[in-house]
């Protein structure tokens, strides 16, 4: 398509680490617009990762990280389908990323639904009695609770959380985009987290 040069096709590879093909249709879908290109692939990657869902994922690695003076560390098994992937640079770096988001963030959990329906119950009792303490009438209050127990999801739920390194984006589209990426399914499958002297966090 005439307008969408070779030099904007890299610029947009080099930022999202997809194929030259899919950045130069990406870029003329959306007209040459750098940001509306970006997310057009993240969509596609999100869609290719849906396809996948059904996939086993069998391989992969554990990843380690230690942060400040050795008092916080992490761990995560990150798994995808083939060794082949397991073993790329982009796979470790994802793993290396994750493990340092674990470390940074504490979450609790890696997706909502590995919240323990008492803990979800407990949250949304708090948060109606904080709405009707804030004067609010009983029916508002309920949707008080459910907007704020979103909110909660997002600060405790792996997959939910903004990703540290860049907060456009939370750590699911981070899986979605490296699925769109390498081709395979990916996925958290545990963690743990680690502080000096005091308990872990872990799944």
């Amino acid at each position: 398509m005439a307008g969408i040069s070779s030099e904007l096709v890299k610029q947009l590879r080099d930022k999202t680490g997809a194929g030259m093909m899919d950045c130069k249709r990406a870029l003329e879908e959306t007209k040459g617009d750098m940001e509306a290109a970006i997310e057009y692939l993240r969509k596609k990657g999100a869609a290719t990762a849906a396809k996948r869902a059904d996939r086993e994922t069998n391989q992969g690695v554990v990843e380690a990280y230690i942060h400040a003076g050795g008092r916080i560390g992490s761990m995560v098994e990150l798994n995808c389908e083939t060794d082949f992937v397991a073993k790329t640079p982009d796979f470790k770096a994802l793993a290396h990323d994750i493990a340092m988001q674990i470390a940074a963030m504490t979450p609790l959990y890696i997706r909502k639904e590995d919240v323990p329906p008492d803990v979800m119950a407990k949250e949304i009792e708090i948060y109606k009695q904080q709405a009707v303490n804030e004067g609010k009438p009983p029916h508002i209050a309920e949707k008080i609770a459910q907007g704020r127990l979103e909110k909660y999801y997002q600060e405790v739920c792996l997959m939910e959380q903004s990703f540290i390194k860049d907060s456009g984006k939370t750590i699911r589209d981070l899986i979605d985009e490296a699925t769109g990426k390498m081709g395979e399914k990916i996925g958290i499958r545990r963690f743990h987290r680690y502080h000096l002297g005091e308990y872990s966090n872990h799944l």
